[in-house]
């Protein structure tokens, strides 16, 4: 039903890719596959070189709201296919490197544009905090089809006794947020992201040194093109008992930042807590901080508890506040014409489109092989919100399928203007089948 007025020509192209994808992980899962398979190894010397190699088939149908301006086919089909291949290389206990190289193709049915999965699937624009973006077009047809291939780790990482050095493509991730973050500024992934393995590395350099046994200071660097695409921080982290924290103070950007994020343990719940303010070069008066136009905050607050119930039912909530969001989503698209919110709304310093969300999540692992999901997104502003039920089947040990659901409700757009925030997303459905040998 979600595709049934795709042009045929399109709809059967991408058909036909995702049942080749399909029956490619089909012949490989059909034999015997092995993880991390080693290429070379030196036991005297305690070293060794791994590859992983990763295949994943992902597929999208969609159903947009009734708005030919802002989508000119209601119905589309997104056909994502990536390989993967993540080389390890370890050289006794004090030094390892990492390389990853990836090709990635996508067909898309209709005038949906590449731009379809937004919010759902890996991004294919630009990757900020890369010195050059080692990331090249191998194939284009309009925007109904891209094929890349791209370098995504080049690390080298040694472990002294006194803490961590790590140069190179790297992923990075900050704060204790699930879905959302105030202080995750590198590659920060979407809340509805279903396919979260892979955070998209950024040129970075970072020094750990530990003052104790439960603390550490660190200095980070990410660097872009040039000094104003880059970011600095320094981090200062630690735990007593069943808290622990972290501060951090640098720059983003052209953005000075100061943040801090906790975490801790009562009554067998978990509760963390992130909170970071910026001072941008461009004043911001929907989200001005202390009467400053160019004051900004973020803020997370969750929560999490497992319930004794069967094999343990885990609850989480969060909710998020994000100053770089628009107050009033009604004129996002007179605000969306601001380059300095797309910029940010590319780059990742704001999740979502307003300023407050509301998150709740089940997880409950039905048994080895089963595992189901509920999420629901909700903007406590205008009411709209989003529920995603999930189902993930491991089939083997290195073969995986993973369903999902994206059923929206609220105010939907109307002749190019938004009325909700939730209230634009198309009602979806996901599917992903990936295989490791």
């Amino acid at each position: 039903m979600l595709s049934r007025t795709l042009p045929h020509r399109r709809k059967g192209s991408v058909t036909r890719h995702l049942a080749a994808c399909c029956l490619l992980i089909g012949l490989l899962t059909g034999s015997t596959v092995v993880r991390a398979v080693e290429l070379w190894s030196d036991e005297e010397n305690d070293r060794s070189l791994a590859l992983d190699t990763t295949l994943k088939c992902t597929s999208l149908l969609s159903y947009a709201p009734d708005d030919p301006i802002l989508y000119p086919d209601r119905d589309s089909a997104v056909g994502l296919s990536r390989i993967r291949l993540d080389l390890n290389l370890n050289v006794r206990e004090r030094m390892n490197a990492e390389l990853a190289y990836e090709h990635r193709a996508q067909l898309v049915s209709g005038t949906a544009g590449l731009g379809a999965g937004a919010g759902v699937l890996p991004s294919f624009a630009r990757a900020y905090y890369r010195l050059a973006q080692l990331d090249w077009q191998i194939a284009r047809h309009e925007d109904e089809f891209t094929y890349r291939h791209e370098l995504d780790r080049a690390l080298v990482a040694f472990h002294p006794a006194w803490g961590e050095v790590t140069l190179g493509r790297q992923a990075i991730g900050l704060g204790r947020g699930v879905l959302f973050g105030a202080v995750d500024i590198f590659a920060p992934f979407s809340p509805a992201e279903v396919d979260r393995d892979w955070r998209r590395g950024v040129d970075a350099v970072r020094v750990e040194y530990h003052t104790s046994d439960t603390s550490s200071v660190e200095l980070l660097g990410a660097f872009g093109e040039s000094w104003d695409d880059s970011a600095v921080i320094g981090r200062a982290r630690g735990y007593v008992g069943d808290i622990d924290g972290e501060l951090i103070v640098g720059k983003r950007a052209q953005d000075a930042m100061i943040a801090g994020a906790m975490s801790a343990i009562m009554w067998d719940a978990e509760a963390h807590i992130e909170i970071a303010v910026f001072h941008t070069p461009e004043a911001r008066p929907e989200g001005r901080l202390f009467g400053d136009d160019h004051l900004v905050a973020k803020a997370v607050l969750g929560s999490s508890y497992t319930f004794d119930v069967g094999n343990g039912l885990t609850l989480l909530g969060e909710y998020h506040w994000s100053g770089f969001g628009i107050e009033d989503v009604g004129k996002g698209m007179a605000r969306l014409a601001d380059p300095a919110l797309q910029e940010r709304l590319l780059r990742g310093d704001t999740q979502i489109l307003g300023q407050h969300a509301l998150a709740a999540q089940l997880g409950y692992p039905i048994n080895a092989s089963w595992f189901g999901a509920l999420l629901v997104l909700q903007s406590p502003r205008d009411g709209s919100g989003l529920v995603s039920p999930a189902l993930a089947w491991d089939i083997t040990d290195s073969t995986s399928l993973t369903t999902s659901a994206f059923i929206p409700w609220g105010a939907r757009p109307k002749n190019g203007r938004l009325r909700s925030e939730y209230g634009l997303t198309p009602i979806s459905l996901f599917a992903q089948l990936s295989v490791v040998f």
